[in-house]
């Protein structure tokens, strides 16, 4: 049986740090700091309990630091140019080694994520790290390269604003100059900086990883990175063969045999051996970043090598623009892309309770036809916490939206560490500030930490309510792994019921998942305030698909097993009464 993959996503520094004192812009004396070695096999059995198949190691690849580490041949970053005091994980600095704030011994840091790997592996799960191919720190520096492998821009035409085989575009005759701060900024806080900081030298300037041109640039733009050089000349024009439009059609075998015997700018082929690195170090697959500022003939590229070497490699994407996702799948062989800008805003907007339910049949429907390849979360590392008081305030009534989110596809289910528990995301970090956990700066994150228990990982100081959200998720996590029906056939049953069921209103969503061997009805109730009691209508249709023939049907309730009920058909029509409770759900399962 095809099986659902769950995916946690952990931003790696923060999950094994134990220290509370969340001092903004504090040093990792003063706020402390996880390691690989945090991972226990305890931890780890306490994650894959609660149905996890995949993890998303967040932030393992070496990223410019303002910690030196020059005793182990890595030269200090411009504290100018890193974000946050530990750094920004999507500046990368050395795309062959793994951060050494991550170790024990800094020196043995590709040893201590290998015993990481194989952990995770032996607890039946396996490894996501990402990789960030649009831009890089602005100081990148190989401590660990394989052999006849040289940095990015080590051999670029520096003179040349554009070169095919350059990796970087470049402002000749210009030098790189910090951007003016704003809104009262200043590095670090102002606070412990640094005596061994080593000044950026960049000259000629190069471009900036959002895309910027200016030597100097805007304190909003992504001034610690720089944009990799796929091709593309300034002028949009792109020197490289162009993916035929029936590859959309095509498997991944057919992609690898295009690019075969075709020449590719160089910055293609360094990332695909980064890739195949990883994929040889027991990397099970890869989170790409801003997938859709890289052309999709490279992702087509990319994708296939990868896929040859590793057919069952799991690549996901951000593509935040839905008239790309057709693209970046078909022709671009992504396995996954964030479904962000339909469903999730569109969750996110009914738990916030100005948003109707009436939307996401609609945008269901919009992606029917790739609904498998839509990721779909509630949270990541880019989003608000459920439980800020500037998204809800309270991590329960993310609860209906996390049983949709996770049963109206049969695509991958994303949570993300600590959203189990209820974090609200309440810190100063520093750079980071509050409604989302803190990925520049060395923080704790204090439900989580309450979860992890002085790293006994048992939940020994959660709250009763935090005890029984985390319940909540491991046995809606577990039933979607298990559950064939979600990977099987979908229909709304909503607008069917607004039109004819008294008491249906837009704060209740009901839908049916099926195949032969397994059916069922899945009803959530958004509102944290009201009951809804109600005479569920089947459609004709959906009973008809199902074959059933007038008869009572004992109906099984699949989260707590709490509730009995029956699915009454007459004259081919289907009734089950249903009484939610506020934020309630229901997967009523049909009994054979």
């Amino acid at each position: 049986m095809k099986q659902k993959a769950i995916v946690y996503q952990v931003f790696t520094r923060l999950f094994g740090n134990t220290n509370t004192h969340n001092i903004p812009w504090g040093t990792i004396a003063e706020n402390g700091l996880g390691k690989f070695a945090d991972f226990t096999e305890k931890a780890l059995g306490e994650i894959q309990a609660l149905g996890v198949t995949h993890v998303w190691y967040t932030g393992v690849l070496h990223h410019a630091l303002v910690n030196d580490y020059t005793a182990y041949g890595i030269s200090n970053d411009d504290y100018n140019v890193v974000k946050g005091r530990a750094g920004s994980p999507y500046a990368v600095k050395d795309y062959y080694n793994v951060n050494p704030d991550l170790a024990l011994d800094p020196a043995k840091r590709l040893d201590e994520f290998n015993e990481l790997v194989q952990r995770t592996h032996k607890l039946g799960m396996k490894v996501i790290i990402d990789i960030v191919p649009n831009h890089v720190a602005r100081k990148y520096e190989g401590t660990n390269n394989p052999e006849g492998v040289v940095d990015l821009g080590a051999h670029d035409d520096v003179t040349k604003e554009y070169d095919v085989n350059n990796n970087f575009y470049y402002i000749p005759g210009q030098p790189f100059q910090l951007p003016h701060w704003e809104h009262g900024y200043v590095p670090l806080g102002g606070k412990n900086v640094p005596l061994s900081n080593q000044k950026l030298e960049e000259n000629p300037a190069k471009w900036t990883g959002n895309g910027s041109r200016m030597a100097q640039p805007h304190f909003n733009d992504w001034y610690e990175t720089v944009k990799i050089n796929y091709g593309v000349r300034p002028d949009g024009i792109k020197d490289f063969d162009e993916l035929p439009w029936d590859f959309k059609g095509k498997d991944y075998t057919e992609h690898f045999q295009f690019w075969e015997d075709k020449t590719v700018p160089d910055s293609w082929a360094k990332f695909r051996d980064i890739a195949r690195y990883w994929l040889d170090f027991g990397v099970d697959g890869f989170r790409y970043d801003m997938a859709e500022m890289v052309p999709v003939e490279f992702w087509s590229y990319l994708n296939s090598n990868i896929k040859m070497k590793k057919p069952d490699a799991f690549l996901m994407a951000e593509v935040y623009n839905p008239d790309l996702y057709r693209d970046y799948i078909q022709r671009g062989k992504m396995d996954y892309l964030y479904d962000k800008v339909d469903l999730y805003d569109g969750l996110k907007h009914i738990m916030k309770g100005y948003g109707w339910t009436d939307h996401i049949p609609v945008v269901q429907q919009k992606v029917l036809d790739i609904e498998h390849h839509m990721l779909h979360f509630l949270e990541n590392h880019d989003e608000q916490r459920i439980a800020s008081p500037e998204f809800v305030g309270k991590a329960e009534i993310g609860k209906p939206a996390m049983v949709v989110s996770a049963t109206i596809g049969t695509s991958p289910t994303m949570i993300y560490f600590g959203q189990e528990v209820g974090e609200p995301a309440a810190e100063d970090a520093g750079f980071g500030k509050p409604t989302r956990t803190s990925i520049f700066d060395y923080i704790g994150v204090p439900h989580h930490q309450r979860w992890m228990n002085h790293k006994a990982f048992d939940g020994g100081q959660l709250s009763q309510e935090e005890k029984e959200l985390r319940d909540f998720y491991a046995r809606l996590l577990n039933f979607t792994k298990q559950s064939s029906a979600l990977m099987g056939e979908y229909q709304e049953i909503h607008f069917y019921n607004k039109e004819r069921t008294e008491n249906y209103d837009h704060r209740v969503l009901s839908f049916a998942r099926w195949t032969d061997g397994e059916k069922l009805l899945v009803v959530s109730n958004f509102d944290a305030h009201k009951n809804y009691a109600f005479e569920l209508k089947v459609p004709e249709d959906l009973i008809a698909k199902w074959q059933l023939k007038d008869a009572v049907y004992d109906l099984s309730e699949e989260l707590y097993g709490k509730v009995e009920s029956t699915l009454l058909v007459e004259n081919g029509q289907g009734k089950v009464w249903v009484e939610l409770q506020p934020l309630e759900s229901y997967i009523f399962k049909l009994g054979q």
